[in-house]
């Protein structure tokens, strides 16, 4: 099964809200347009996000459908707490042309089971098995995947191509040591924004899953380039790579807490994105001081950036038009 839609970056869309705090799909598709014609491989939807549990099923299939008709290419998030409703999405996923699948374990009901979560596995990949499909791994869902039920996975679902690991450092080496290294058609996606250069120089990933690529793409675009030339080993882009993360650390730290959401979409209406300033929730927002935080993380990132991508070299040769 082909997966070249995962050798790639891929920003994890948020969903926009008109003024009435119900789905802006227009701006949804403008958004994924900008980011493909960024540079960015394809775009996943309905991830953690796209705000999963705050849209009705029947919203989260309007949203892919409309991208797709677009004809950009989407990763579809299946989170649910109902295996029923992960299943639809899934086959809707299918029916529609979707690019991937990106299957997340079941949550609450059961959500540390493992003969629960097989069951739910198989019943999302069984939905949707012309499409090829990752296991999402991570820790806010409450379930971690191991290389037994991975395998066992695989060897009845051929869509079940390969992992993206959200988890962290320690948990993208378990994966690279204990599930991408025994199959090498087996993929594996880093899954958070601060594990970039350790997910393809000591993992192995071929490919990233970002929140904060959906503001600052190019730069996003370019620490992975960077990383993957010093996994050839090529020492420059080593030592560059390495600085543009400490630089991004801040920032790409939005992405493992449990307001990832609204920091990435101010981050976005300090773009000048106003589509993004409301939330679904009137209540979800940040407050004044993260607010400030937030402005001067993102004013010191992009004027250190300016200034040390002067330095021309590797940066230059990797840097995305």
């Amino acid at each position: 099964m082909n997966t070249s839609v995962f050798h790639g970056v891929m920003p994890a869309l948020m969903t926009p809200c008109k003024a009435d705090r119900t789905p802006d799909f227009d701006a949804l598709v403008k958004k994924g347009k900008e980011m493909i014609a960024a540079g960015m491989s394809a775009v996943v939807y309905c991830g953690s996000m796209g705000d999963w549990p705050l849209l009705t099923d029947a919203e989260r299939m309007e949203g892919v459908e409309r991208l797709v008709a677009a004809g950009i290419p989407v990763v579809v998030g299946t989170g649910a707490i109902n295996t029923k409703s992960a299943v639809a999405l899934a086959a809707h996923a299918q029916k529609v042309g979707a690019a991937g699948l990106m299957v997340i374990p079941r949550v609450l009901s059961r959500g540390s089971v493992i003969a629960a979560q097989r069951h739910h596995f198989k019943a999302i990949l069984d939905a949707a098995p012309d499409i090829p499909a990752i296991i999402y791994n991570s820790p806010v869902y409450g379930f971690a995947t191991r290389a037994d039920l991975f395998f066992s996975l695989r060897a009845e679902h051929p869509n079940l191509v390969g992992f993206k690991e959200f988890g962290g450092p320690d948990d993208l080496r378990y994966a690279a040591e204990n599930i991408t290294s025994k199959d090498d058609d087996v993929i594996l996606m880093i899954g958070v924004d601060t594990a970039v250069y350790h997910g393809y120089v000591n993992c192995g990933a071929v490919g990233a899953i970002t929140g904060i690529g959906t503001a600052l793409p190019k730069e996003v675009l370019l620490l992975a380039n960077l990383s993957r030339k010093a996994a050839e080993g090529h020492a420059e882009a080593r030592v560059r790579a390495k600085e543009l993360e400490e630089a991004f650390s801040v920032l790409a730290s939005f992405d493992e807490g449990p307001e990832l959401v609204l920091f990435f979409k101010y981050l976005l209406v300090l773009n000048g994105e106003e589509e993004y300033r409301l939330h679904f929730n009137e209540t979800d927002e940040l407050n004044d001081a993260q607010r400030h935080y937030c402005e001067q993380q993102y004013a010191l990132f992009k004027a250190w950036f300016a200034d040390w991508s002067k330095q021309g070299g590797i940066i230059s040769d990797l840097q995305v038009a």
